[in-house]
């Protein structure tokens, strides 16, 4: 009986020896994590249950301020060899430092982890934004969609284009999106092709802003497959340029080609033949031969006027065109010009008359350019004014438009309402008077583009059938450069 008191006396005090040193142990790591005090406890449990036979003494009152102080006062923590513990629970001691060692270092590993991942997401963020400005600096409109067939990125073209929000599309199916039917299942083909990084351009008519059709176009479509990394299709690049003009200028080229192999037709045919007929010998007097020649220069020379003008308008629609500025007096420039076409005017008895102020009339211009638009619209008076007409040349300054302002007014055969809009275009001329006077159908077109394309002013004509024509424009006094 007396062992077994004895036994469960001395189980007692080792429970009770335990449970002093993990409460000090405790008061000594105010301030530390749960997980040092526990590495703690569990030392010194371990140390009681392994050696039951030793004696258990709690530190003293001087050791538990020294190794407080330790602790508060060291960045090292519990390292090995940092605190030199009592030899009773230096096994303790050590046990704790290399776990909270191992736990120091898998700490600083993790962190240095976290500051790759972050900067892995700073560099992947800023390359983001630089992929989204450089979209959004192209003027084709550019979509891409996720094997999904949901929108994963687009630029602010296509948005305009479509007419769908680019801050609420990311991640929406392209029905919500695209109107355009045929474009979708276009998309939806080159999805389901699987034909990876292989393009395809479909040329497509599209009504932008979702279905406004007085502002489509022709677009130029390429669809690229992009794969998905598992060996599999992906999403599809759609990049939607433009041509509309580009379809307008191969047009107007054409018509072009067209139009002025049928002018040039009538008299070269002229000119052939009276030239045969001259080699014929069918011309057998001098006067008839005289006559012949008369011809034969004549329609030279309108061959010429003709090149002339076709080489002038195509320097001034590609951009090549030269211009010597210099201040022009357009009182004087229309005085060469009358004397000039006075001549011809007197043929048909039609008077020709100025009409200016006291004023300054002058601007900065190509006076070359500007003698030829005097020319080209005077003469047209003299062509359409029947004999003992009157042709008014007025010069004026417009001081709302800070130009000058000059009208070549007739009392001609006028322009039916329906060809006024069209007195300007190429080779255009109005079928019922191709008998009245011949004409290439480039002279006014010409004037529109030195007077608005060269000079940015404006161009107009104002007539009425059998009452006469009014033709005006307009030269601001400062030149403006594009």
């Amino acid at each position: 009986m007396r062992l077994i008191l004895t036994i469960l006396g001395l189980i007692a005090t080792v429970s009770a020896a335990i449970g002093g040193a993990v409460g000090a142990l405790s008061t000594v790591f105010t301030g530390t994590s749960a997980l040092q005090t526990g590495l703690i406890a569990a030392g010194v449990s371990l140390l009681a249950l392994g050696l039951v036979n030793i004696p258990i003494v709690l530190l003293s009152q001087r050791e538990m301020e020294r190794l407080k102080r330790h602790v508060a006062s060291s960045s090292e923590g519990f390292s090995e060899g940092a605190y030199r513990a009592p030899f009773w629970i230096r096994p303790v001691s050590e046990a704790f430092a290399r776990a909270a060692g191992a736990w120091s270092d898998r700490i600083e590993g993790l962190q240095a982890k976290l500051r790759d991942v972050e900067i892995r997401h700073s560099v992947a963020e800023a390359e983001r934004r630089s992929c989204e400005a450089i979209l959004n600096s192209l003027r084709d409109a550019v979509l891409v969609t996720d094997p999904f067939n949901e929108l994963a990125l687009a630029n602010e073209p296509a948005a305009r284009l479509l007419g769908f929000d680019l801050t609420q599309a990311a991640h929406r199916p392209l029905d919500q999106i695209i109107s355009d039917t045929s474009l979708r299942r276009l998309i939806d083909e080159v999805r389901q092709s699987s034909v990876v990084n292989k393009q395809k351009h479909v040329e497509h008519p599209l009504a932008a802003n979702a279905g406004e059709p007085d502002d489509g176009g022709i677009f130029d479509i390429t669809l690229t497959c992009l794969p998905d990394g598992h060996n599999g299709s992906g999403g599809v690049v759609t990049i939607l340029r433009d041509v509309t003009r580009e379809k307008e200028i191969s047009q107007m080229k054409s018509d072009f080609v067209s139009q002025a192999s049928h002018e040039l037709r009538t008299p070269l045919s002229s000119i052939n033949a009276y030239i045969e007929m001259l080699i014929d010998s069918e011309a057998d007097s001098e006067e008839t031969r005289q006559e012949f020649y008369a011809v034969i220069k004549h329609e030279t020379d309108r061959v010429s006027r003709m090149i002339d003008n076709m080489l002038n308008i195509s320097r001034i629609e590609s951009g090549i065109v030269q211009t010597e500025l210099v201040e022009v007096d357009f009182v004087k420039l229309g005085n060469e010009v009358v004397e000039t076409l006075r001549p011809q005017a007197a043929l048909k008895k039609i008077t020709l008359h100025q009409k200016t102020g006291p004023l300054l009339y002058s601007a900065e211009a190509d006076r070359d350019m500007m003698y030829q638009v005097l020319v080209n619209l005077i003469g047209n008076a003299v062509k359409y004014t029947p004999e003992g007409g009157r042709i008014t040349l007025i010069v004026d300054n417009d001081e709302t438009s800070r130009s000058v302002l000059v009208t070549v007014a007739d009392t001609g055969l006028g322009i039916p309402p329906e060809a006024i809009e069209n007195v300007f275009s190429k080779f255009y001329r109005i079928e019922s008077y191709k008998r009245v006077a011949k004409g290439t159908g480039l002279g006014l077109n010409l004037v529109k583009h030195i007077v608005e394309t060269v000079h940015h002013g404006q161009v107009g004509v104002e007539s009425e059938v059998g009452m006469g024509s009014r033709f005006w424009f307009t030269i601001p006094y400062e030149f403006k450069c594009d």
